[in-house]
């Protein structure tokens, strides 16, 4: 029973750390530079552990591991439960058919690009080619977290992918603006807004991109970037199909299906998040605790993310989400300017 204490206390140290972290990442990310520029806690986390991972990691105790681990794997899951309440069916169908179709096409094609590529064409493992492309098809860090917690892949890898979301998506979230305003983008606001929506990585980002254009253009690519968030549980459930299973085969060669249950529990949340029966103030609280909890989680991934794995991975995360950045740039233009004029 000592030795079981110990060790619970032990973890508990290891929660406590990520926990500081956090806290320090949320305070970060309200001070106005960085969040001018749309910089969210998630990211500051992520880099305040990797911090940790490349200087103090060393000189801190290997039993507070566990705890870290804890807050990657377990708590991870959890937030991502609870960003169902960030969502509800009828931001969906306030976007109308036609921007639905365009989040729907630049998330299959993003993702299947991606996939593709970074297997065939650059080299790559599956499950890093798979994390830079949900990161860029999705909805950015939460993506990459989520399809993580799906494919149990190693932590620097995720963390790769996070910072690929970082780098690409803060340059389309200041050049969107200006190729709107240089007239480049031929579009109306509310169709810049759908553009935006529809291709920008973080949520944050595509407040920044919108803003900067006009409040209609930034509404829009809110709503549009809702239901490319809502994708997330669906886009979780086929990899879990499609790619877990056929890992986890059994010794006679069938089919192990792996259906991500915290996925289906975030549209759960979801749902019961478009009924309206909870108080205002009560699903505000929620959305605040979840956003702490992913922080928690990316600072965890953080302080498992060494140099090492870095120099390990190479450039070719780096060239396949170039690829999907132009993608998203220019497929993205003609995907959305086709069905916001035919649909």
């Amino acid at each position: 029973m000592d030795i079981l204490n110990k060790n619970s206390n032990k973890m508990l140290n290891g929660v406590l750390m990520v926990v500081l972290f956090s806290v320090a990442a949320m305070w970060i990310s309200e001070v106005d530079f960085v969040s001018g520029l749309g910089l969210s806690p998630l990211i500051i986390g992520i880099v305040l552990g990797m911090v940790y991972a490349n200087t103090l990691r060393g000189h801190l105790p290997k039993d507070w591991g566990p705890g870290v681990q804890l807050c990657a794997k377990k708590i991870l899951r959890l937030a991502i439960i609870l960003f169902g309440f960030r969502i509800t069916f009828q931001d969906i169908a306030a976007v109308g058919l036609d921007g639905f179709l365009v989040s729907a096409m630049i998330v299959i094609s993003t993702f299947t690009l991606g996939t593709y590529l970074g297997q065939k064409f650059f080299g790559l493992d599956k499950d890093t080619s798979i994390l830079v492309s949900a990161g860029s098809a999705i909805c950015g860090a939460a993506a990459v977290l989520a399809t993580e917690s799906v494919l149990n892949a190693k932590p620097y890898k995720s963390a790769v992918a996070v910072g690929t979301v970082v780098v690409f998506g803060t340059l389309a979230m200041f050049l969107y603006p200006i190729l709107y305003k240089s007239g480049i983008l031929n579009m109306t606001p509310e169709i810049y807004g759908v553009y935006a929506g529809g291709t920008i990585h973080e949520v944050a980002q595509v407040v920044g991109a919108g803003s900067a254009v006009s409040a209609q253009a930034a509404d829009t690519a809110v709503i549009v970037k809702v239901t490319r968030v809502m994708m997330l549980a669906p886009m979780m459930i086929m990899i879990g199909l499609l790619f877990v299973g056929r890992k986890n085969g059994d010794s006679n060669g069938k089919l192990k299906v792996v259906i991500p249950w915290f996925a289906v529990l975030f549209i759960v949340m979801a749902g019961i998040n478009s009924l309206d029966i909870l108080p205002t103030m009560l699903v505000s609280g929620i959305t605040q605790i979840d956003t702490f909890l992913l922080t928690m989680a990316m600072t965890a991934l953080g302080m498992e993310s060494g140099i090492d794995k870095f120099k390990q991975a190479g450039i070719k995360p780096i060239l396949l989400a170039t690829v999907l950045f132009v993608w998203l740039l220019v497929g993205g233009y003609f995907i959305t300017s086709l069905l916001m004029h035919y649909v």
